[in-house]
């Protein structure tokens, strides 16, 4: 196994932030649980969102809506006839634990996708504003599309998660319009910059793609990068969220993107392991293409090559597997254990919150391509 950035962290750690899914009830629990490391479900003050105007954008956004109506993935989210051999001989290979590594990996991914489905359906049915509605009624569609996708990777091993069912049971967290906006622009973006450096990989290592579904996420981020797109527009139609006392917001959202993913991504060596990827070089990989495409829309950037920011990611998942074990230990001993390294995570948090960013202009053309 490739060792994250510290020799201290045993992978039997690791694996106590990951609970073991046996059954399709393991999966629903799982999908159901809102912690944070797991995907959340949103809702936000439709009334504002209504508000946005996008005229000073107007020649990149109509551009962007008819992209969305071409549907040039109309055609690509369909299981081909070698779907099914390729996961069954792949799940066959998987030890145990890279197995519950991958469907912590498709159940996470498949509640994320579903997440934004839900949002943007909820505001395209609450606005009138006939640009919001139309970009969230094409997003919901795509996120649509992911979600089910990955549901019938799930569905494959009986492990299918009921979706009617998590939109009525998961709790839903409220979001005001700005945050909603530097928070899902982080997550398209982020997760355009995890699948494309996935996807090639094993373009360039086909013997380590160990389930077919990778072999989609080419075509599939690119989903993701125009949703990006569409929020980068609304936030450069909308400049007060992106300077002043708003740039601290989009320090906080974007620290926490990279945090969450980098703990997350850490409960998960096996499965890198086994596409060829280190953890650690992964996130780092992944934040690098994720900045480079913020600076469309973002006037500050994490220095994610500081060396303090590097120690900070560590403390982090220190904190996290310490936090888990404290849990797993229970009694009045594990309490105090899960209060320390809360308190410790909030402070490296906040160290990495301070530490100096760069500042960089706004450039004159907003959109950007998909060229990682």
């Amino acid at each position: 196994m490739n060792a994250p950035n510290t020799a201290t962290l045993e992978y039997d750690a690791l694996a106590n932030l990951i609970d073991a899914v046996e059954t399709a009830d393991d999966a629903m629990a799982k999908a159901t649980r809102s912690t944070m490391l797991t995907p959340r479900f949103y809702t936000t003050d439709f009334d504002a969102m209504d508000k946005m105007d996008v005229s000073s954008v107007r020649a990149e956004w109509d551009a962007m809506i008819l992209e969305y109506e071409g549907d040039n993935n109309h055609d690509h989210f369909q299981r081909d006839a070698a779907f099914a051999e390729e996961a069954r001989v792949g799940l066959a290979s998987m030890s145990p634990e890279l197995r519950q590594e991958f469907l912590d990996f498709l159940i996470s991914s498949c509640t994320s996708e579903f997440s934004g489905c839900i949002l943007y359906n909820e505001i395209q049915k609450r606005v009138t504003n006939p640009d919001i509605k139309a970009l969230m009624r094409y997003m919901a569609r795509d996120e649509s599309r992911h979600a089910g996708f990955i549901n019938s990777a799930l569905k494959d091993l009986g492990l299918g998660i009921d979706l009617g069912g998590l939109k009525k049971n998961k709790a839903y967290t409220f979001f005001k319009p700005k945050y909603i906006l530097y928070a899902t622009y982080l997550s398209e973006k982020i997760g355009y910059a995890r699948y494309i450096t996935i996807f090639r990989q094993l373009e360039k290592n086909p013997d380590k793609r160990f389930h077919p579904i990778f072999r989609w996420f080419e075509r599939w981020c690119n989903d993701e990068f125009r949703h990006g797109e569409s929020f980068a527009l609304l936030m450069r139609a909308q400049p007060h969220l992106l300077s002043g006392l708003n740039t601290l917001w989009i320090r906080f959202f974007t620290l926490a993107v990279y945090a969450t993913m980098y703990v997350r991504d850490h409960m998960r060596p096996l499965m890198h392991e086994a596409m060829g990827l280190d953890s650690s070089e992964y996130d780092y990989e992944v934040f690098r293409i994720t900045s480079e495409i913020a600076a469309q829309v973002f006037p500050v950037d994490l220095d994610i090559d500081h060396p303090v920011f590097r120690a900070g990611m560590t403390h982090l998942l220190e904190c996290a597997v310490g936090h888990a074990n404290a849990k797993a230990r229970g009694g009045l001993m594990g309490l105090l254990g899960q209060a320390r390294h809360a308190l410790g995570a909030a402070w490296t948090f906040g160290r990495l919150f301070f530490l100096p960013v760069k500042h960089r202009p706004l450039p004159d053309q907003i959109r950007v391509q998909p060229v990682w």
